[in-house]
């Protein structure tokens, strides 16, 4: 695991800066703390820092270059199956100097081009100088688990890891992306290859790019995309349960593969409980690592959020070595200024939590497994799928599931929110048309309540999934940590794609019948008829977890934010939003903020995230626009 950069100079009367390009690399000095490299051939430069995994010895350098210096690799990931791929390349004739996985994507791309990407079993964001044609390839992996971001500056590419490396050249501005904004305060996240940083692009999952020397423009291809479909001829329950046992554990053992000692997260859920079982068989005494929440202050059904206790008794049934880290209110508040700072471009959820158990396991180990994935791959969040299999056509699902999805405020409230000179320039942005693009992305109308909810899962895999594994990408990097995820290993995705919907959700048939315009309460109706999901991933992880863990309803990862915001930190919430000097007015309305803040502080409706998000900004322009 990596940090990468470079750029490409375009014009002739100019040459690459290896002094600028040091400084662009070693921005990022904590995704690799463990060496530097750089490269550089006129008009191109690569830098790279190294966090040794595999290979610890220098043959795993880089930038890595072939025997002829014709092809040369930045590369920032782990691709599992890196081994098979070697005695493949090794019977086409080529020699290898290294243990590293870094030589075979360098010699897979040599030997098959772009098509090297179809091979590739693992995590990555990789870019490639190839003198052969005078080209840079730049890539990611199919789910979007590392990223790499690009701007143009004139006739100059710039390539990183992070944001923060394009803030070490001269002719780069922070200027607020006004439409990325909008599209931020709506879905609490991006859909779009846009960022918060105007002119910053991320390039999609399971994508490649390519720009030619000579030529200023990046062209952007796909080479893989979900594709969420019911088999024409499903097999029997128990032969599914099988296969996804056989692939569930190969996928585990696949991500052991190390240098370095592994790690996992344990949070007292299915997913993490099961990969650190099957971890701890090869692993005795295996360190594991648990963030929970002081719930002295917390009401309602936060008091549910903290799972140590769960997370203690997995730990003493599968005898790992156990940390736990305990986070109160004021800890949001004292670490918001480092965490944007790594976060660069906010995403999905209140995510400062997984920036302290970061931080813990990084004392302990350079690895550590994490249960990420399962939830969208298996349908772990029923009561959003059930909502939206009751439609009269296509157009109905996507108004009403882009209403469901919005995660911070209302599109009412937009005109009011921004303030006059920058709605007029976003106005005419429908996000709504953003949302059914997402949608769009896997084919024709959906005509079954099953392919309705196929399509939902495909939206969150690209939106919601995608965002968390940004979040998890940057924080656990600021600690010099890497973070695997073996249920996004490929043989185990493409089998839940292919996974009925009736084996992974209970009584399709039963709930279809809820009818969201029906009148009277209806919240609780759909959450208690809702509340299975996973249904075959909970049968196969009964073979490694208590049937208490796999029969338990589903619990996100977050912090009792709802309660502090109104309890413990309120007077930081107040400071900040009461204050007419604050940054994001230079954005957003006061009266409008206040009283949409005032009806979270007086319990009226629950406003975390969009409390998160605000304070995320405000924070966001404190630190980038003074760089």
């Amino acid at each position: 695991m990596c940090g990468i950069a470079g750029w490409v100079q375009n014009d002739p009367r100019k040459r690459v800066d290896r002094a600028l390009l040091e400084k662009m690399t070693n921005v990022m000095a904590h995704r690799g703390p463990d060496g530097e490299g750089f490269y550089t051939d006129s008009f191109v430069g690569l830098g790279h820092r190294r966090l040794a995994i595999i290979d610890l010895s220098p043959a795993g350098h880089q930038p890595m270059a072939t025997p002829e210096g014709d092809v040369v690799l930045v590369y920032n990931g782990e691709v599992y199956n890196f081994h098979e791929m070697r005695a493949e390349l090794e019977a086409k004739g080529y020699q290898f100097r290294s243990r590293t996985d870094t030589e075979v994507v360098l010699y897979a791309y040599k030997e098959w081009g772009a098509k090297c990407l179809d091979k590739l079993n693992g995590m990555f964001a990789f870019a490639i100088w190839d003198r052969r044609d005078q080209t840079l390839f730049f890539a990611r992996d199919r789910y979007g688990i590392k990223p790499v971001y690009y701007t143009q500056l004139g006739t100059t590419l710039l390539f990183a890891s992070e944001i923060k490396a394009f803030l070490k050249h001269p002719d780069f501005r922070v200027e607020v992306s006004e439409p990325h904004l909008l599209e931020y305060f709506t879905f609490q996240n991006i859909f779009t290859d846009g960022t918060l940083f105007r002119g910053v692009k991320l390039l999609p999952a399971g994508h490649f790019a390519k720009i030619s020397l000579g030529k200023n423009s990046v062209r952007t291809s796909p080479y893989w995309d979900y594709e969420f479909r019911d088999p024409e001829v499903p097999r029997s329950a128990g032969e599914y349960e099988e296969e996804l046992d056989r692939l569930f554990r190969q996928a585990v053992q696949r991500q052991l593969v190390s240098d370095v000692e592994i790690g996992s997260y344990l949070s007292g859920g299915m997913d993490s409980g099961s990969i650190t079982a099957i971890a701890a068989r090869q692993f005795p005494y295996l360190k594991t690592f648990t963030c929970g929440f002081d719930l002295t202050s917390a009401s309602g059904l936060e008091l549910g959020y903290d799972e140590r206790q769960k997370a203690e008794a997995l730990s003493y049934l599968l005898k790992t070595e156990h940390y736990e880290v305990v986070l109160k209110a004021g800890d949001m508040e004292r670490c918001l200024p480092t965490l944007l700072w790594h976060l660069e471009d906010p995403r999905v959820g209140q995510s400062y939590p997984n920036y302290y158990v970061s931080r813990l396991a990084s004392k302990f180990v350079k690895v550590a497994l994490s249960g990420t994935g399962g939830d969208e791959l298996f349908a772990g969040y029923p009561w959003r799928y059930y909502r939206a299999v009751v439609n009269d056509d296509f157009d109905q699902y996507v108004d009403k599931y882009y209403r469901f999805w919005h995660r911070l405020i209302p599109n009412r409230h937009m005109p009011e929110l921004f303030v006059p000179e920058v709605w007029r320039n976003i106005k005419d942005i429908l996000t709504i048309d953003i949302f059914r693009n997402v949608l769009n992305g896997q084919g024709g109308a959906p005509k079954s309540p099953e392919e309705y909810v196929e399509r939902s899962l495909y939206l969150e895999a690209k939106t919601f999934l995608h965002g968390l594994f940004l979040v998890e990408d940057k924080l656990s990097m600021a600690h010099s940590l890497e973070t695997r995820v073996p249920f996004m290993d490929n043989e185990l995705v493409e089998f839940a794609l292919r996974v009925p919907v009736g084996l992974k959700l209970r009584d399709l048939e039963h709930v279809v019948k809820l009818n969201e315009n029906e009148p009277g309460p209806k919240t609780q109706k759909y959450y208690h008829q809702t509340r299975d999901g996973k249904l075959l991933l909970r049968h196969v992880m009964q073979r490694y977890v208590p049937e208490e863990i796999t029969s338990q309803v589903k619990q996100g990862f977050t912090a009792p934010d709802a309660s502090w915001f109104k309890g413990d930190s309120i007077e930081y919430v107040r400071n900040i939003v009461w204050d007419r000097r604050s940054r994001i007015y230079d954005f957003f309305q006061p009266k409008t903020v206040q009283s949409l803040v005032s009806e979270h502080l007086d319990g009226q409706v629950n406003r975390r995230l969009f409390i998160w998000s605000l304070l995320c900004f405000e924070w966001w322009l404190r630190t980038f626009q003074t760089q």
